[in-house]
């Protein structure tokens, strides 16, 4: 039986998706472009008869979702790109104490307070940590409305079955864009989730559960971080995601993620017309990044192309995944949008 498609923009899919997933706890502050997440929480939340909070700042709205993932309630908070940057001491203390959460990012331009367009310049802050300390979150992005609510289903499984903050990195065109939806009755992951025996919910009858990632006792912080490193490594090898796109004869392969790999989609079909065998490769998981399924994808590619909203910051992944691969790199930063002509014309000047 075919389901009916709601039309609504990306942020309020990705917040349809986290009451889907059971999402139980949010708390969150408003900045642009990611408004319509907590205004439709805010309804959405009441009607479920669960928990909606502004916050009185980003560094409230984070550290409360830090209470209430140590109950094991499925918790999430969304913002975008400054207010991400508020959020990143708590996103550590989340990581360090193995807690786990969902953040939506909705980026914007800039650095600074930028503009309220869209942007991909937060790839570094995101994929590289982000806040103080050894640590890394897993961070999905999501090329249209409907898979960012896919995406959000996923990241509150992968946050449970492996204890972690989850990133959801959307970018304004993403998240503002009126699209169909048409919500999976459940999440992608097919792991088995764990009871959350860990959860600080009273400790009568059992010993007392401690969520910290305070150590000062000589060593129990190595120890610690190193069990956290076990866990990132796990990430690494299981949890790596694509998509291609007519790349199994491709000799000219375009790499992009986000709404920059939809443009990409349409310039792969205009040159495929102009008899250019060009094809794409799209990053979903941007922390870990999919280096097997690159590698194995640029096997017989001449050339790569690397399109970005931002100063080249993705291209630094692509070059590690392929050593020795000449990559071409075109990007825009404040807003800036790299067109399809603009794509073709930088494709076929190096071909």
């Amino acid at each position: 039986m075919k389901t009916k498609k709601i039309l609504m923009s990306g942020n309020e899919a990705m917040a349809e998706a986290a009451i889907k997933a059971g999402c139980y706890f949010y708390a969150g502050y408003p900045i642009t472009p990611q408004n319509e997440i907590p205004t439709y929480m805010a309804r959405r939340m009441k009607e479920e008869k669960r928990v909606f909070i502004q916050a009185e700042s980003e560094l409230a709205a984070i550290n409360m979702v830090f209470g209430a993932a140590a109950t094991g309630a499925r918790a999430l908070t969304s913002s975008s790109s400054p207010g991400i940057s508020l959020k990143q001491e708590g996103i550590s203390y989340i990581a360090g104490a193995g807690l786990p959460a969902v953040i939506i990012n909705v980026m914007r331009g800039g650095p600074g307070l930028g503009n309220i367009t869209s942007s991909q310049s937060d790839y570094f802050q995101s994929t590289r940590g982000g806040g103080h300390g050894d640590y890394f979150t897993p961070v999905l992005a999501p090329f249209s409305a409907e898979e960012a609510a896919k995406l959000v289903l996923l990241g509150f499984d992968l946050a449970d079955y492996y204890r972690t903050p989850v990133l959801i990195l959307a970018d304004a065109i993403v998240g503002q864009a009126m699209e169909g939806v048409d919500f999976p009755s459940k999440s992608e992951f097919k792991k088995k989730l764990p009871p959350k025996k860990w959860a600080l919910t009273g400790a009568k009858g059992r010993p007392a559960n401690i969520a910290k990632s305070f150590f000062l006792k000589e060593g129990a912080l190595e120890i610690h971080n190193e069990k956290l490193r076990e866990k990132w490594e796990k990430i690494k090898q299981n949890e790596q995601r694509s998509s291609t796109y007519k790349t199994e004869d491709a000799k000219y392969l375009i790499i992009a993620y986000g709404s920059q790999a939809r443009i990409a989609w349409e310039t792969v079909d205009m040159l495929r017309e102009q008899k250019i065998k060009a094809g794409l490769f799209r990053p979903i998981s941007l922390w870990p990044y999919p280096d097997a399924g690159l590698q194995k994808c640029a096997k017989n590619i001449k050339k790569i192309f690397v399109i970005e909203q931002s100063l080249g910051q993705m291209l630094d992944d692509v070059k590690l995944a392929l050593p020795g691969k000449e990559v071409k790199f075109l990007g825009k930063t404040g807003g800036g949008i790299p067109s399809v002509t603009e794509i073709m014309k930088f494709v076929k000047s190096t071909t």
